[in-house]
């Protein structure tokens, strides 16, 4: 199994490609299922998430063709036909590893009629159940059965017929389910206390440019009227903004200067807060961000928070970011309970990190040193990498599987801003 080699010490200065965002790509691929003409999503990142999504559509007839990039994408293209489904089930061996995979529920109920989905899996970063993901389709008319670990979801009469649903808590993947169900029931939904996170807004613009009627994008209450069928279309996936994020904290954290080319200021707001409350220059141009370190790091307060709070998704970064900073930095989990796996990795380096619950308490130190770690899910292993940047000596980082999912790329770009970093074999 590869390894990722880090040595520590060179500030980063230049500029890095922001790929296409991951959890956006993984919303847009099932719409595939929502018609029979082709879909082509442009800027899809290379990474083994996707290939497992595109593995898992094509389990149900879908064609899928891939194509060079545009010199303005730094992606794939993709054109995928679902003109004839050939299954309706999503098999355990498929969706094991991956938990996007129950987003193909909702949309092919709505084509279908039926659908038959396994357990899915994922990151072993909490309990993440799919209950609001099965009563929000019950509200618009859907019936569900479980059994030997799958899900069936059926539309008694062939079609959805709409309703209204307010989630108790906001869910990004429920909301994203239930609006590709509802966009060809035989009525109209509404679904409050929608989760807002800009992948969403992605999802909904991707659905109105097929044909769909989506009226409150981008806020918390979204009426849908169902529509008889969707086209076909083309459209470019938006930009990563937890990839942004990310290489913002290394260049923050390494003394950099840094521009994330691709990158929008107005997707990652609070990420943007959070890094200039940390003492970093933050500044946007017309087609990228820059991130200049600006003297010593200052110690933070975060709090994890649904969109347009900060996201759970940084915060094992700025947990990394923050062990150098000046002072004692909390930061409380509020999303999911068990995100602090990365912790006794930290203190294997030297991080003086203490964990009470939810909360984490960092205090500041002189200096990291190079170590054997361990990643343990995604935004973990790059809280790895970002702390192996700062590093006295030599970080050896094991468990890329989990990198390789959401990081495209990741030891290409990290040179060209100077890291000293590569991939080696177990060997």
């Amino acid at each position: 199994m590869d390894k990722i080699l880090v040595r520590g010490g060179k500030p980063l200065k230049g500029k890095i490609p922001i790929s296409g965002a991951k959890n956006s790509a993984l919303t847009l691929l099932p719409c595939a299922l929502l018609t029979d003409e082709p879909l082509t999503l442009r800027n899809l990142p290379r990474l083994a998430d996707i290939d497992g999504f595109q593995h898992l559509l094509n389990q149900f007839g879908i064609s899928t063709m891939i194509a060079g990039s545009r010199p303005e994408d730094f992606g794939r293209v993709m054109t995928l036909s679902a003109t004839r489904l050939t299954s309706t089930i999503a098999p355990y061996e498929l969706v094991r590893k991956m938990r996007a995979s129950i987003l193909v529920l909702g949309p092919m109920l709505a084509r279908a009629g039926e659908a038959t989905v396994s357990l899915p899996g994922g990151c072993a970063i909490g309990n993440r159940p799919i209950d609001l993901h099965l009563k929000a389709l019950e509200a618009i008319g859907a019936e569900i059965e479980m059994a030997a670990g799958y899900v069936k979801a059926i539309a008694p009469k062939g079609r959805l017929t709409g309703g209204t649903y307010t989630f108790p808590v906001v869910s990004v993947g429920a909301t994203e389910n239930v609006v590709m169900a509802a966009v060809l029931a035989n009525g109209t939904s509404e679904i409050k206390n929608a989760a807002r996170e800009p992948e969403i807004v992605d999802l909904c613009n991707l659905l109105v440019a097929m044909g769909a009627s989506i009226d409150g994008i981008g806020t918390s209450h979204l009426t849908i009227q169902g529509k008889d069928r969707l086209h076909g279309a083309t459209y470019r996936v938006m930009s990563d903004r937890i990839e942004a994020g990310s290489y913002a904290c290394a260049a923050a954290m390494t003394g950099g200067d840094v521009e994330l080319l691709g990158a929008k200021m107005s997707e990652m707001d609070a990420t943007v807060d959070a890094l200039r409350a940390a003492g970093v220059m933050v500044e946007e141009s017309a087609d990228a961000i820059r991130v200049k370190a600006n003297g010593p790091l200052q110690a933070l307060t975060l709090e994890t928070a649904p969109y347009p709070g900060f996201a759970t998704d940084m915060q094992a970064q700025f947990m990394a970011m923050l062990c150098m900073a000046d002072g004692a930095s909390v930061l409380t989990e509020t999303i999911f309970e068990n995100r602090y796996m990365h912790v006794s990795e930290l203190g294997r380096m030297g991080a003086d990190i203490e964990t009470k619950g939810r909360t984490a308490i960092l205090r500041g130190v002189e200096k990291l040193t190079g170590a054997p770690v361990m990643a343990t899910d995604l935004r973990a292993s790059m809280s790895l990498v970002i702390a192996g940047l700062v590093a006295e000596g030599e970080t050896e980082v094991s468990r890329l599987y989990h990198l390789d999912r959401g990081y495209e790329r990741l030891e290409e770009k990290l040179q060209l801003v100077g890291a000293d970093i590569e991939r080696v074999g177990a060997d």
